[in-house]
């Protein structure tokens, strides 16, 4: 095997971490870029990864970060920005004769979204397109993670009850760990993948209900399923200290929900990697403690 290098961007982030760690085992070199040393960054350095430090607005960052790698991952936070950070990125990487990029979109990334986040992310999309940048996008579902987000956990932890008004929708969460496992199967081997857009799910597809019962199971304790209405969820948000712009998003993608966008089984992770994603149960049962009273 040659050894390449590759750029992961957002590396302390849930699927970033995960993704330097399966490149560097994989025998290859990784450059992480953070948005600031910590104790996440510590651990990346020590893992073999070249750290360095950041910003996706900042274009004299980019090209710096892009020299010398030969594929990337783009990850970009629910904030303002992406589709700036994106044409800067896209412009730092044709420099750099980057051979794949993977970016991470959502599911619900449409041109009508009524998201900011969610048509941003559609537009970045396009950005890397037009740019002829080799690109792979990414649009997951709702990830396992989401579950212990504080304005989600905090409801099943204290009341026993998953708050969200997510209707009778469906969906089958994907860990970011097996999103990771993807991206750098994606970056390692491009061939066959390029120009490709996937929707990254779990195996098994659950209602709202559904989820509640496998959290039951495996804490054992009984955990409900009790929407609150959408401005119910506006004034939870809220307490979280969260940006407008992140609430936003939150309820029109709940809206989403109810709709079905967020719907579907995973038709590609275990295809190209050879691993099933993880259940819900699976997930819960890593994260155990967590939700513990």
């Amino acid at each position: 095997m040659q050894q390449r290098k590759f750029l992961i961007t957002g590396a302390t982030g849930k699927t970033g971490v995960y993704t330097v760690n399966y490149l560097l085992e994989a025998g290859h070199a990784v450059r992480a870029m953070v948005h600031k040393e910590d104790g996440r960054s510590a651990a990346l350095r020590a893992a073999g990864a070249e750290v360095i430090v950041g910003d996706l607005l900042d274009h004299d960052d980019l090209i710096r970060a892009t020299l010398g790698v030969s594929g990337a991952y783009l990850c970009y936070p629910v904030r303002p920005g992406f589709i700036q950070g994106t044409a800067y990125f896209a412009d730092a990487a044709r420099r750099a004769g980057l051979e794949v990029v993977v970016e991470m979109s959502q599911i619900s990334a449409r041109e009508d979204s009524i998201s900011h986040a969610a048509r941003d992310h559609w537009i970045a999309e396009r950005v890397l397109d037009w740019s002829g940048v080799p690109t792979v996008h990414i649009r997951p579902t709702f990830f396992s993670e989401w579950l212990i987000f504080p304005w989600v956990l905090d409801t099943i932890v204290n009341e026993g009850k998953i708050t969200l008004p997510y209707g009778t929708g469906r969906h089958a969460p994907i860990a970011a760990k097996d999103q990771a496992r993807f991206i750098a199967k994606v970056l390692m081997e491009p061939s066959g993948h390029l120009g490709r857009t996937y929707e990254l799910c779990g195996p098994v597809e659950l209602d709202q209900h559904g989820i509640a019962g496998e959290i039951s199971k495996v804490i054992d304790r009984k955990i409900a399923y009790s929407p609150a209405t959408l401005d119910e969820y506006r004034e939870h948000l809220k307490k979280y200290d969260l940006p407008e712009f992140a609430i936003q998003h939150f309820i029109e993608v709940a809206i989403d929900y109810q709709n079905g966008v967020f719907a579907g089984t995973d038709s590609i992770i275990e295809k190209v990697t050879g691993k099933a994603p993880q259940t819900v149960e699976q997930f819960v049962r890593a994260n155990r403690q967590l939700f513990q009273a």
